[in-house]
């Protein structure tokens, strides 16, 4: 099984457009330590062929053309104009930089859309998703803990992790840390190895550890160093734990809440701008991967 990391980066990558936290300060000013990381997406394969995107984020263009591996290749099966190794796409959630990268595959390339029907019909709602023609866009809804096989040899379950409704469909009192159909996390599983895929989690009951141990590899939620990163960097008021990701560091936090699990490979995804695991030689970058952990990097390939 192959593991391909399109984006590394959590919503608007690193650096933001508009940001001169003291990560992205650091970049603008050409600083070799921070690299250019576009939103967070992965691709999955049991045979190096035929390759499953999970998320669509909104550089999904762009990550296409640097990962040569996704490049379009004509085969008996497609028309030689319209063909591509990405065989299908599966969404874990409905936010803004996990989706909108759908509008990208709008060229009349056939593959089916994989999401829990709540996920599926939110997409299906909004005007502007209409242009994935359903005549080659079939959406397909699956439901939480359903196997299935989207692309050859790779067999794939989906699960309820504690999370929220995406930004845009936040009304009132958000229920946070809620385990619905509208967050979930991946697990993939081909020629008797399995990885778990998890960019958004609130916080990690002991069922989600139960069913995380012994996995081969995991690529986990990384959002904020700190709970209150944000604040302190003075870019935003929310919490990571009010956003639906839970902490690196402090009660609670991922660092440590994976301790014991067996887990042989750990790496984090979907991490912030304002997180300081982005300065190669930080400080933080030593304390993540003191512990066991990965920092995961645009092109960054595991395979197992």
């Amino acid at each position: 099984m192959r593991l391909f990391v399109l984006g590394s980066a959590a919503g608007g990558g690193s650096p933001q457009w508009n940001c001169l936290c003291d990560v992205c300060r650091l970049h603008w000013a050409g600083d070799e330590r921070v690299l250019t990381r576009s939103q967070s997406s992965i691709a999955a394969s049991a045979d190096g062929k035929s390759w499953l995107l999970l998320n669509a984020s909104p550089d999904l263009r762009q990550q296409i053309i640097a990962s040569p591996l996704l490049s379009p290749i004509a085969n008996a099966d497609d028309d030689a104009r319209r063909a591509t190794p990405i065989a299908a796409v599966l969404v874990t959630n409905g936010d803004v930089d996990h989706i909108a990268g759908l509008l990208t595959l709008r060229e009349k390339q056939r593959f089916p859309l994989y999401g829990t029907a709540g996920v599926l019909g939110m997409i299906a709602d909004s005007p502007v998703f209409q242009v994935l023609d359903p005549a080659f866009v079939d959406k397909r809804a699956v439901t939480v803990g359903e196997t299935f096989e989207p692309v050859p040899g790779l067999s794939v379950e989906i699960f309820s992790v504690p999370g929220k409704v995406p930004l845009f469909m936040e009304k009132g009192e958000v229920d946070v840390g809620e385990e619905s159909e509208m967050t979930v996390g991946v697990r993939l599983s081909a020629h008797g190895r399995t990885a778990y895929y998890i960019p958004g989690c609130a916080h990690l009951p002991e069922p989600l550890k139960a069913r995380i141990r012994g996995a081969d590899a995991l690529l986990f939620d990384g959002t904020l160093f700190t709970d209150d990163e944000m604040r302190r960097a003075g870019v935003g008021e929310k919490t990571g734990r009010r956003m639906g990701h839970m902490p690196i560091t402090g009660e609670g936090g991922s660092l440590d809440a994976f301790d014991g699990l067996d887990i042989a490979r750990r790496a984090y995804i979907h991490i912030n701008n304002t997180n300081p695991i982005l300065i190669e030689g930080s400080d933080e970058r030593r304390i993540v991967e003191a512990a066991g952990w990965t920092v995961t990097h645009d092109g960054m390939e595991i395979a197992l």
